[in-house]
C-alpha cells in the first residue's frame, strides 16, 4: 500500500520550501488569535484568520462561478503547486490559505461539480490513506468556495473539538447498530450531527447512500441535499459526522453594520472551529451569537432523530 503520509509530509515541506505563498501563509498561523466559548459540555473555538476571506466571501451563485476560471483546475493553479496523485481521479495539494497547521485541499483530476453521491467511497478511501487527518466534504450551497469542482479537503486531527465530543457519552450515544456499523446521534449540542462508525467500507456508504436519499426527497431544488462531512480512520474503524443544513449562509453574513458578522460556515467551523476572517467579528462574536447561527444553519436534533428511525 501506497504510504500518503510519507509523500504528504515530502510533500509539505518541499512546498515550504519553494512557494512563498505557501510559506508565509502558514507561518502567519503563528500570530492567527484564538477564542474558546464555553457551552455546557463542550466547547466552540473561534480563530481569527484573515487569510481566509476570499473564502468566506466567495461568490458562489451560478453567474459569478460561471464568469471566473475555475482556481482547482490543473491549467489555473499556481505554477508553484504541486501535487500527489490519490490513484487516478484525485491530486492531493497543499491548500495555500490554511486553517490548519497541516490543510490540503483533494481535488478531482476532471471538472466535475461538487457532489458527494458516487464520491462518498473515495471520501473514505481519503480518510483511510491520510490517518493523521479528518478529511471533510463542504456541499455545493454548504461552504465550498468552488462548487464547481469535485474536491474534499483534510486537516490535521486533533483541531476540531468535535473530534473529542464524539467520544462523551452526555453529548453522543450509540441509537442503532447493524453488522458492525453503529448509528451514533447527539444531544444538546446545538446542532444537528449523524455520527456513523464501522470497519465496513461497503456497509458505511449502502448506509449514508439511504441517509442522502432520505434527504433529498427533503430539498427537490437542491443540487444535492446541503450538507457537511467529517471523516476519519482509526485502527481499521471510520467514524463519520455528517451534518444536514437547512440554508448556506445566516442572516447576519448578510447584515449591515454592527449587526452584520461575515462568517460563512462550512465542515471546519460545525466541528466546532468558527473561522472569522475579519478581527470586528472576532472580537465581537458571543456564544449567542454562535448559538443562533447554528440553529438558523443547521438541523435540528430532534429532525436528526425523525429522519434516521430505522436507518440501519
Amino acid at each position: 500500500m501506497t504510504d500518503y503520509s510519507q509523500k504528504v509530509r515530502d510533500l509539505f515541506e518541499g512546498q515550504l520550501r519553494e512557494w512563498a505563498l505557501a510559506r508565509d501563509n502558514y507561518s502567519r498561523l503563528d500570530g492567527v488569535m484564538v477564542r474558546t466559548l464555553s457551552f455546557p459540555g463542550y466547547d466552540i473555538s473561534v480563530q481569527f484568520n484573515p487569510g481566509r476571506i476570499t473564502s468566506s466571501a466567495a461568490k458562489v451563485d451560478a453567474k459569478s462561478i460561471v464568469a471566473r476560471p475555475c482556481f482547482l483546475c490543473e491549467k489555473n493553479r499556481p505554477g508553484e503547486q504541486r501535487g500527489i496523485p490519490f490513484g487516478d481521479d484525485y491530486i492531493m495539494l497543499v491548500n495555500p490559505f490554511p486553517i490548519f497547521r497541516r490543510h490540503l485541499t483533494i481535488v478531482s483530476q476532471c471538472h466535475t461539480p461538487q457532489r458527494i453521491s458516487g464520491s462518498f467511497d473515495a471520501m473514505l478511501s481519503l480518510a483511510q490513506a491520510l490517518p493523521d487527518y479528518v478529511v471533510f466534504y463542504n456541499g455545493p450551497q454548504c461552504g465550498a468556495s468552488a462548487p464547481d469542482h469535485l474536491h474534499f479537503q483534510a486537516g490535521n486531527r486533533g483541531f476540531l473539538p468535535i473530534e473529542k465530543d464524539v467520544e462523551n457519552p452526555s453529548l453522543c450515544r450509540v441509537v442503532a447498530e447493524k453488522d458492525g456499523t453503529d448509528l451514533l446521534l447527539w444531544s444538546s449540542y446545538g446542532r444537528g450531527i449523524l455520527t456513523l462508525r464501522g470497519s465496513d467500507a461497503e456497509a458505511l456508504t449502502a448506509t449514508f447512500s439511504r441517509f442522502h436519499d432520505r434527504l433529498a426527497l427533503l430539498e427537490p431544488d437542491h443540487p444535492e441535499p446541503m450538507l457537511n462531512i467529517l471523516a476519519y480512520h482509526d485502527e481499521e474503524r471510520w467514524t463519520v459526522h455528517i451534518i444536514p443544513r437547512r440554508v448556506h449562509r445566516p442572516q447576519c453574513y448578510f447584515a449591515e453594520g454592527d449587526n452584520r458578522i461575515l462568517l460563512s460556515p462550512g465542515s471546519v467551523d460545525l466541528g466546532g472551529v468558527f473561522i472569522t476572517p475579519r478581527g470586528e467579528d472576532f472580537d465581537k462574536i458571543s456564544a449567542e451569537d454562535v448559538t443562533s447561527i447554528l440553529n438558523e444553519v443547521c438541523l435540528g436534533e430532534d429532525e436528526l432523530k425523525i429522519l434516521t428511525k430505522e436507518l440501519l
